[in-house]
């Protein structure tokens, strides 16, 4: 990395989906465009993510490549108030925890600028 790389969201390399059971949230993190998905696989990590969610305190972090899709998937276990059924919070679906994930800072060097979404 050099000093013009960008420092930017994960939601300008990729968008996510979620979904849960139980106590367990799947996010799936999938690349804007091929160039990115080296980046991703370099710095959207099990420990990154770990870090990202340290105030919901997953038990376990698992993170699933999938190349041929330019697409991940993260299984963090205990992250959701104990389930539907048992929490008191709002999103006890976990339906938004993918916004959570996709603020991860990630460096992009200034040559694959050019493939990020959103604005310039």
């Amino acid at each position: 990395m050099t000093d013009t790389d960008l420092t930017v969201p994960l939601y300008r390399l990729a968008h996510g989906r979620t979904g849960d059971k139980g106590n367990r949230s799947n996010i799936s993190v999938i690349a804007w465009h091929p160039a990115l998905w080296n980046l991703l696989v370099e710095q959207v990590t099990e420990q990154a993510v770990a870090r990202q969610f340290a105030l919901r305190r997953p038990s376990r972090v698992a993170r699933h490549l999938l190349p041929q899709l330019h697409a991940m998937n993260f299984v963090l276990d205990g992250v959701l108030d104990g389930g539907v059924n048992d929490a008191l919070n709002l999103d006890s679906h976990g339906k938004a925890l993918s916004f959570l994930l996709l603020d991860l800072p990630v460096r992009v060097p200034a040559a694959l600028a050019r493939h990020l979404a959103g604005p310039r």
